[in-house]
């Protein structure tokens, strides 16, 4: 009877170290890369022993396959909530390029492995594009195309090719962020710096409050509400994500 308990103790304790592992591992490898990352500074930030790594993942790659793996589920699942709250299609896909907006502000160690991923697949490497695509992607891609479906069906949003209205949101979202140290040269201002982030943010729901929606009026109160309800997440260092890899190992 008293063998019960103490399993579960160590089951619980094995539990805690794999994801300390995982969580310094994560850093590790959107900081330096797969080949870059060193398991002796991943081992130091989870406070364990190197040979615990190689217990738990056998190798570098396992590791790193593993970590991988763990951030993009977290992203699936913040994606596939949003999709799934109770609110119309309009709400919800103001609410979807919202949070796309601040998981790119705020998952900073997802896009920095998504880039990696991207130039090793555009370079004839091994990568696990088709492995992030069955796991976050294609599942968010199904829950898009059937919300916005169900917008236009029901007369909220404008009648058009699904396809075109995700491109505008989120691909806007890309490309200020991708586009940062043209628009330094170009604008009056630091793409960047709290304030013009927060703008950002605010115009992208406004917008497409305004763009999308048939009735200007609710997309205007839609837009007043998500964006009153979902605060600018906290700024932790310098939010610029789209590094290139070289320039964040020298």
């Amino acid at each position: 009877m008293t063998a019960q308990p103490a399993t579960h103790a160590a089951s619980d304790r094995a539990a805690e170290t794999r994801a300390r592992i995982l969580d310094a591992a994560l850093t590790e490898f959107s900081a330096y890369g797969l080949a870059g990352a060193r398991t002796d500074r991943i081992a130091t930030a989870a406070g364990v022993n190197k040979a615990l790594l190689y217990y738990y993942f056998e190798s570098k790659e396992n590791l790193y396959g593993a970590a991988l793996e763990m951030i993009a589920g977290k992203i699936r699942d913040r994606s596939m909530a949003v999709f799934l709250r109770e609110a119309s299609a309009g709400e919800r896909l103001l609410r979807t390029a919202l949070d796309h907006f601040d998981r790119i502000l705020g998952q900073r160690e997802f896009q920095s492995l998504m880039q990696q991923e991207m130039m090793r697949l555009h370079q004839g490497e091994s990568n696990a594009i088709d492995v992030l695509v069955k796991r976050v992607f294609g599942p968010i891609q199904t829950m898009l195309q059937a919300m916005i479906r169900e917008g236009i069906s029901s007369g909220e949003l404008i009648n058009v090719d699904w396809f075109q209205i995700p491109l505008a949101a989120m691909g806007a979202n890309v490309f200020y962020f991708l586009s940062a140290p043209v628009w330094r040269q170009l604008m009056p201002f630091e793409p960047f710096a709290p304030d013009a982030l927060a703008a950002r943010r605010k115009a992208l729901v406004e917008f497409l409050g305004q763009a999308v929606f048939i009735d200007r009026q609710r997309g205007a109160e839609l837009s007043a509400r998500v964006l009153a309800d979902t605060p600018m997440p906290e700024l932790k260092g310098d939010p610029l994500v789209f590094r290139r890899h070289d320039e964040r190992t020298k």
